[in-house]
């Protein structure tokens, strides 16, 4: 069976940043269009925008930031194409904690550990999949238990000025400041036991939300 050698630089538009053109640094995805880019460059760049940068999609009108997510797997296969780009990366980063005077973060030395650790393996022969797929399992339901409370919380009521709905026992709730009007639709439907919100969009609408800020 042949076998086809590619060269780094025929792929570099698909692991590098559109912002710096470098390599890929703590690679952060945007949800909403899924281009990726260094996390530094994109938080940078959207402090004064809230479009992506490369196909100008708006992310979101106000809070662009909630919208971003840091992608393990771009940022793994950037690390394992390019030859020392990590240990170069986590030389700097413990540089400059060091030039500051500052003690180097906890994920910092468990990234250059690791990052240790997978190259003794493959040198060995050795690999543990288990280990680093349990790590990752666990870091992700802790990412996904948060539910948007350390958001910034607002409080809603909602209101029926219709003869037609029922009203809702509990008319105060209490959400992220990042809830948009589909998501109050989706939550009144549900708990009016509508098929769909879409079929009872203008019944919906005799609910008025009045919003004040925690």
């Amino acid at each position: 069976m042949m076998t086809r050698k590619i060269k780094l630089w025929d792929i570099n538009v698909h692991i590098t940043c559109h912002l710096c053109n470098g390599y890929l640094i703590d690679a952060t995805t945007v949800t909403e269009c899924l281009h990726t880019f260094c996390r530094s460059c994109l938080v940078k760049y959207l402090e004064e925008n809230n479009t992506c940068p490369t196909c100008r999609i708006v992310i979101h009108q106000s809070h662009p930031l909630q919208y971003i997510g840091h992608d393990r797997t771009m940022q793994d296969i950037v690390y394992k194409l390019v030859p020392g780009l990590q240990e170069a990366e986590m030389k700097k980063q413990r540089e400059f904690y060091h030039k500051l005077g500052m003690e180097v973060p906890g994920d910092i030395k468990g990234e250059t550990c690791s990052a240790k650790q997978h190259l003794d393996s493959h040198r060995n022969g050795e690999t543990k999949p288990d280990e680093y797929s349990n790590k990752e399992t666990s870091e992700e339901k802790q990412e996904d238990n948060d539910y948007h409370r350390s958001d910034e919380q607002v409080s809603i009521c909602l209101e029926c000025n219709s003869s037609k709905l029922r009203g809702l026992k509990r008319k105060w709730i209490r959400c992220s400041a990042q809830a948009t009007v589909l998501h109050l639709k989706k939550f009144i439907a549900k708990k009016l036991n509508l098929s769909s919100f879409n079929e009872k969009a203008p019944l919906l609408l005799h609910y008025r939300p009045k919003m004040d800020l925690l």
